[in-house]
């Protein structure tokens, strides 16, 4: 099976299952997403590739990622974007572009940090509250993230997430300092 027969598959499963989820009909999800009736019964069949655009709409209407709509990797609680897997999902000619490099629900606060260890340095972190998720994309170096003592090692260019309800450390073993961004999604308080 292809990846885009894959992705198709995962696409149908995943906006019938939100559907589902929200209690949306067809016809109140296509009011929403702004796209037909017909459409939706034919993405919901894995009968068409829809555009990106179509796409966003869906994921918007739905109120979760692209990344949730397409993915049809059920994992571990870390899952790690290598540099290869990350998707250009819009270029121009002269070099513009964007990325998707790693994408998670975020119900609650949202927080993007720059981070920066020098070599055999670290910070640990206590788990945070239940549903707390992080998004880390490594820009120089290698970062060693433990997380419930289970070391990943994230190289430059690629991204992680995890679910950080459990302790976390961030760390540099190699021998120049390492950089990356980080989000943090905090559910709401109840």
């Amino acid at each position: 099976m292809s990846d885009l027969d894959l992705l198709t598959q995962s696409l149908a499963r995943n906006v019938k299952h939100w559907r589902a989820v929200r209690g949306f009909t067809l016809d109140v999800l296509a009011a929403r997403a702004g796209v037909s009736r017909g459409m939706l019964i034919q993405i919901e069949q894995a009968r068409t590739n829809p555009s990106l655009g179509t796409v966003i709409k869906i994921g918007d209407a739905l109120g979760v990622s692209i990344t949730t709509l397409l993915d049809y990797e059920q994992g571990p609680k870390v899952r790690i974007v290598p540099a290869d897997q990350v998707v250009r999902l819009w270029h121009t000619d002269s070099g513009s572009h964007s990325r998707l490099l790693a994408g998670t629900e975020a119900p609650g606060p949202l927080e993007m940090w720059h981070w920066r260890v020098m070599p055999g340095e670290s910070s640990a972190s206590d788990p945070h509250p239940v549903g707390t998720v992080e998004i880390v994309h490594v820009t120089a170096g290698e970062l060693t993230l433990t997380v419930d003592g289970t070391d990943y090692l994230v190289p430059a260019g690629a991204s992680a997430t995890f679910e950080a309800d459990a302790p976390h450390t961030y760390g540099n073993q190699g021998d120049v300092p390492t950089e990356w961004m980080l989000a943090v999604s905090v559910p709401p308080a109840r």
